[in-house]
Parts: C-alpha cells; sequence; structure tokens
C-alpha cells in the first residue's frame, strides 16, 4: 500500500507539473482564437484534478488529520475540476475539429455542448441545495456535504468521461490530415481508453478489494497523465498549434520547473534528516552541491544546444536557398511573397510582412487581436534603407535565436531583391526583342502581301471604275461594280492598317497636341454626326506640345476616337480632354457605351484580339505600340460611372518648353 502511495504521489507530481506547464505554454501563445481559451480551461480543469490529489497525498503525510480548511480546498479542486471536465473535452473537441480540420458545425453538436454545461449546472445547484436543506450542521459541513457530493458524483462519471473522450479522439484520429496528427490522437485515444477501463476497475473494487482498487487507481492516474505529456511532446517536437516556437518562454518554463522541484527535494530531504543535522545545513549543503553540477549539467545539455543550433542553422539555410531560387525566377512580387510565407512557417510566427520598397504611408503590421510582440527590421543597402521586415508574434518575444536569424535574412533580402530585379529586366529584354523581332517578321510579311496583293486590287479597280464611266452598263451591273470597288478599299485600308502597325514610329519632333487632337475630331466628326453621337472638345488654355511624331500621335487619336464612336450605335457622348502633368502630357478619351468587361480589358491591346465580326483587331494594338514607341504608357478604366463608359488615359513625354496647359471652364461641342 505505501508503494503504491508514493507511486501515485509521484505521478500526481508529475501530472501537476505538466498541466502547469501547459496551462503557462498555452498563456504564452495567447492566439486571439476561441480555441485556446478553450484549451486553457480544459488544461485547467485537469490542473485542479491533479493540484487537489497532490495536496491531499501531502496533507496526509503532514498530518495525521488534515485540518478542514486543507480539505475543503483538496476536495473543492477536484470536484470542481471533474465537474467541468465532461463539457470542455466536447467544446474543445469543437472547436478544434471546427479551427484546425476546418470540420463544418452541426446543430446537433451545439446542442449536446449545452446540454453537457446545463448537466454540470444541474450538479452544482444540486449540491448547493443539498448543502442548504442540512439545517442540523454548521455552515463547514453543510459546504462539506455539498463538496462530498459532487466528488462523489464526478467520480462515478469520470470513467465515463474518459470514455467518451476516447471516442472522440477516434473520431479526431480517423478525421486527422497528417501523421503528426494522427500520431497525436492515436495517442490519446490510447491513454483515455486505459484510464477508462482501469477507472471502472477501480470503482468496482473499492469496496470488496481495497488493495487491487489501489493498484487500479495508481494506474488511472498515472495513464492520466498522458494527455499532458503527449501535447508537451508534440507541442516541442513536432510544433503541435505552433506552440514550440516559443523556445525562450519552453526553456524558461523548464528552468523554472526543474528549480521548483530541487527546492522541494531539499526541503523534503531537510524533514528527513533533521534527527541527525539541523534543517538549514542540510538545505545549504544540498544548495551548495549545485555548484559541482555545473560542468557535468553542461557536458549533458551543451550537445543538445549545439544540436539544437546546428538544426536551427540547417533550417536557415534551407529557407535562404529557397528564396534564392525564387529570386532567379525573375519576379519581384513572387519572391516576397514567398518570403512572407516561408519565415511565418520556419520561425512559427503570427505574421510576417516584407516590404520591399516599403510604403511610408502603410499600416504597421499588427500581432492577431494586439496580444503578441512585433519586430520590425530594416532592410538596407548601402547603408540606405529599401524595404522592411515586419514579425509578429502571438504571444512570448521573438528569442535572441529567432531575432538573429531574421537580422541575417534581412542582410541576405536586398542581393536577392538585386538579382530578381536584373533577371526580371533581362527577360523583359528578351520578350521586347522577341517581339521586335515578331514585328519585324510581321512587317515583311505585311510588305509582301501589300506588293503581292495591291498592284491586283489597284488594277481591279481601275477596271471597275472605267466600267463605271460607262453610260451603257446596266444597272443591276453597275450596282455591283460599285459594290466591289467599295470591298476593295476596305481590303485596302486593312492592309494599310497592317503596315502601320509593324512599322516603327520616327519620333523626336515637336508636336502640337491640342490643334492636331482637333483636326481629328473634325475628321470624324461627319461620322459621329450620322451616329447621332455628340463630340465634346475641352479647350486648354494655351497649345500643349509633346515629342512624338505627327503621324504616330494621330494614329493614337483616330484609333482611339473610332472606337469610342464605333462603341455607341444608338448614339452618345466622346469627350477629349488634354492637359499637361509635369513633365508628361495626357490624352484623355470618354465615351459613353456599354463598358469593357474584365476578360476582354485583359486582352484588347493583343494583336489581332477584336470583339467586332468586321475587326481586325490591330487599332488598340496599333495605338499600345505606338506609346511604347514613344515612352509612354496607356491605362483604360471601365466601367466610369454607373456601371458604363470606358475612358482611356495616354501618357505621353511633354516637350519642354512650352506653356502650362490649365482646363478652359466650358468644353466645346461638337
Amino acid at each position: 500500500m505505501a508503494a503504491l502511495f508514493y507511486v501515485r504521489l509521484v505521478a500526481l507530481t508529475a501530472g501537476a507539473l505538466s498541466y502547469l506547464f501547459l496551462l503557462a505554454l498555452v498563456l504564452g501563445h495567447r492566439r486571439p482564437r476561441n480555441f485556446e481559451r478553450l484549451l486553457f480551461f480544459l488544461i485547467l480543469a485537469l490542473f485542479f484534478i491533479y493540484a487537489g490529489g497532490l495536496l491531499e497525498a501531502n496533507a496526509s503525510i503532514q498530518y495525521f488529520i488534515p485540518p478542514r480548511a486543507t480539505q475543503f480546498l483538496y476536495t473543492a479542486l477536484k470536484a470542481f475540476g471533474i465537474l467541468m471536465l465532461w463539457p470542455l473535452i466536447w467544446h474543445t473537441r469543437r472547436a478544434y475539429r471546427r479551427y484546425i480540420l476546418a470540420a463544418p458545425e452541426s446543430a446537433f453538436g451545439t446542442a449536446a455542448i449545452w446540454m453537457f454545461y446545463l448537466v454540470a449546472l444541474g450538479e452544482l445547484a444540486f449540491a448547493g441545495r443539498l448543502a442548504i436543506a442540512a439545517h442540523g450542521y454548521e455552515i463547514g459541513a453543510r459546504i462539506w456535504l455539498g463538496l462530498t457530493f459532487l466528488l462523489v458524483s464526478g467520480r462515478f462519471a469520470l470513467p465515463l468521461v474518459a470514455g467518451f473522450d476516447a471516442a472522440l479522439d477516434f473520431q479526431d484520429w480517423s478525421a486527422a490530415r497528417d501523421r503528426m496528427q494522427q500520431g497525436l490522437f492515436r495517442l490519446l485515444f490510447a491513454g483515455s481508453l486505459f484510464v477508462a477501463l482501469f477507472w471502472f476497475g477501480y470503482l468496482a473494487l473499492i469496496s470488496k478489494a481495497p488493495l487491487a482498487s489501489q493498484f487500479f487507481l495508481t494506474a488511472a492516474v498515472m495513464m492520466g497523465v498522458v494527455p499532458g505529456a503527449t501535447l508537451i511532446y508534440y507541442s516541442l517536437r513536432h510544433n503541435f498549434l505552433e506552440y514550440g516556437a516559443q523556445r525562450n518562454l519552453v526553456y524558461g518554463l523548464t528552468a523554472t520547473i526543474l528549480a521548483l522541484l530541487y527546492l522541494a527535494f531539499v526541503r523534503r530531504a531537510s524533514g528527513w534528516l533533521e534527527p541527525y543535522f539541523p534543517p538549514e545545513a542540510t538545505a545549504g549543503f544540498l544548495l551548495f552541491v549545485l555548484i559541482f553540477l555545473f560542468e557535468p549539467l553542461e557536458r549533458v545539455i551543451g550537445p543538445a544546444l549545439h544540436r539544437r543550433i546546428h538544426e536551427g542553422m540547417e533550417g536557415l539555410q534551407r529557407l535562404t536557398t529557397e528564396l534564392q531560387e525564387q529570386a532567379r525566377q525573375g519576379n519581384l512580387a513572387k519572391l516576397v511573397e514567398l518570403a512572407d510565407r516561408r519565415i511565418r512557417e520556419e520561425f512559427g510566427l503570427a505574421a510576417v510582412r516584407v516590404s520591399i520598397p516599403s510604403d511610408p504611408k502603410g499600416e504597421p503590421l499588427k500581432s492577431p487581436g494586439g496580444l503578441g510582440h512585433v519586430a520590425r527590421i530594416p532592410i538596407t543597402k548601402e547603408g540606405e534603407e529599401i524595404g522592411l521586415l515586419e514579425a509578429a508574434t502571438t504571444g512570448a518575444f521573438l528569442t535572441g535565436e529567432t531575432s538573429a536569424a531574421l537580422e541575417f535574412l534581412a542582410e541576405q533580402l536586398p542581393g536577392m531583391a538585386d538579382l530578381a530585379k536584373v533577371i526580371e529586366e533581362k527577360i523583359e529584354l528578351e520578350r521586347e526583342l522577341a517581339e521586335r523581332e515578331r514585328l519585324a517578321l510581321l512587317g515583311q510579311m505585311a510588305a509582301s502581301v501589300s506588293h503581292n496583293l495591291r498592284n491586283p486590287l489597284g488594277s481591279m479597280k481601275t477596271i471597275l471604275q472605267v466600267q463605271l464611266e460607262n453610260p451603257d452598263l446596266p444597272l443591276d451591273a453597275r450596282h455591283d461594280c460599285a459594290l466591289v470597288v467599295e470591298e476593295i478599299d476596305r481590303m485596302n485600308a486593312k492592309l494599310t492598317q497592317l503596315l502601320k502597325y509593324s512599322k516603327p514610329s520616327l519620333n523626336g519632333q515637336r508636336v502640337g497636341l491640342v490643334a492636331l487632337a482637333r483636326q481629328t475630331a473634325s475628321l470624324l466628326g461627319r461620322d459621329a454626326g450620322r451616329r447621332n453621337i455628340r463630340m465634346e472638345f475641352a479647350q486648354p488654355a494655351g497649345e500643349i506640345e509633346a515629342t512624338a511624331s505627327e503621324e504616330a500621335v494621330s494614329e493614337i487619336l483616330s484609333n482611339l476616337l473610332v472606337n469610342a464612336i464605333e462603341a455607341q450605335p444608338k448614339g452618345g457622348r466622346v469627350r477629349v480632354n488634354l492637359h499637361r502633368n509635369g513633365r508628361s502630357a495626357e490624352i484623355e478619351i470618354e465615351d459613353d457605351g456599354p463598358g469593357i468587361a474584365a476578360d476582354v480589358k485583359a486582352r484588347m491591346f493583343h494583336p489581332f484580339f477584336t470583339t467586332k465580326a468586321a475587326g481586325t483587331g490591330l487599332g488598340l494594338a496599333i495605338v499600345a505600340r505606338r506609346v511604347a514607341d514613344l515612352g509612354g504608357t496607356v491605362e483604360c478604366e471601365s466601367p466610369v460611372r454607373d456601371g458604363r463608359g470606358t475612358k482611356f488615359r495616354v501618357t505621353i513625354p511633354a516637350a519642354s518648353g512650352d506653356r502650362k496647359a490649365k482646363h478652359a471652364t466650358n468644353p466645346d461641342r461638337g
């Protein structure tokens, strides 16, 4: 019996320390999720059970009859821990399946949670009523009566709770998505099932075979430590729920618990040796012995710390290699995106943001729920800050190891960013070269097609025009000849457009944009009038000159205006607006048409892409090519207002020395 008692004492101590360790770990993590809150209260209930049992065992050693206050305390701890264990197990598992496994909720599960809480509250209310009904007892005896009822009812409910927990463990084992989770819930299932079976054995033998019941009780108490030890192992070894990333908190908790255990041993040894030595002398000797343990401890802990540092360096090297491989792909945006994700995963952080370049107007990174710590490390190049690395934890501060690793990455990121930019520019140059080669080939093909087709088409048109001048030509034949002449003109126009797209621009002249835009709008005004379209021209106060060729700007204006007119077959408005913005000249052409769909907008500048039945798909391609040749940009905004309308904004370099244009209050209408 005495041996079983001391084994149980050790198991109770291990259980209380394990669940106390987990409580501190969850508190230090401080992730603002409902699952972490429920897990904290579940571990707290288990800690109450083991702390109450440990207090009871130590009180039985210290006192022949424990004081009434001590009995109240350990009975209350065990009673309330067992009372809340069942609903908290179910509720925590539900939260785990929802937040971690992303399992759908069910009305039955929600109803079961409330039912379990109501049962616990019902037991608590019945215990209070039982205590109040005991009129013939003092107040302390009444409280003791209620606590005894809770403890007895909890003892009989405990095997059911353990069995229910085993069923939930098996369910989560089946639903787990990776080997780590499967191993975790497999161990929890075995521990819960073992506790349930042994506790049933304890209840069956408590009155028939006291020695056997003590054996079953001790085994159940020992197995009750398994869930806590399993969670600690998977948190530290496999970073379960990212708890193991808090290395500074783990080391501090471990050192604190070991120090408490040694102090408890010193106190116990002082009591054992009190008949032979003064307690102060024993305590002083045992504390002095620690000095001689430093070197052996260093020999034991040193290799473990070295191995941990080596693993951290290997992980950092793998991460750096992975980021360098991404930088060689020549995409800075994807490099930053990968760095955000992989740094967060590698160091178990709550959030990471890499900004290259840094945004001075951006909101600073915050930890989830505002509960953690945020480190901001500047990314510098040649002494100048070019970006920012921000890392947020959910609880404890960053360890020195993690901070050093983040500073190392911040030193490496400028080189990676430069590599990504250089390769990106190289790829862009290669694309531009390939495009120029393709356009050169297209120009040769266009010239060949034009040479081979235009002469026969010109001869055909001349013959038909001679026939049309013949007064004796029948009316039907005259009509057919006129149609063929129109088709020949249309084919010549398409050939001309193809030649324009393939021909490079000759820039460097000073072009008056206002006069050229007014002239182009006037030429297309008759066609707009036939379609019942109103042309509006916002008259600037003065001329705006650009460094370009008149032919290139004319092609840009005419293609955009034709598109705006053809987008409104039932009438509408086309507005032309020009102004100067610093060193750039801007041309805006807006219509009231139906707008452009998103999928069309993504491809509308591609050569030969068109949504028109008779279009060539070269109009906007010519605009994009001419603007690029001028060193400008073209943007499209659609819809503009009320889900309709399209606005093209062309920006090209302005010529130096001309006056800054201002808008007139009233636009001209044509």
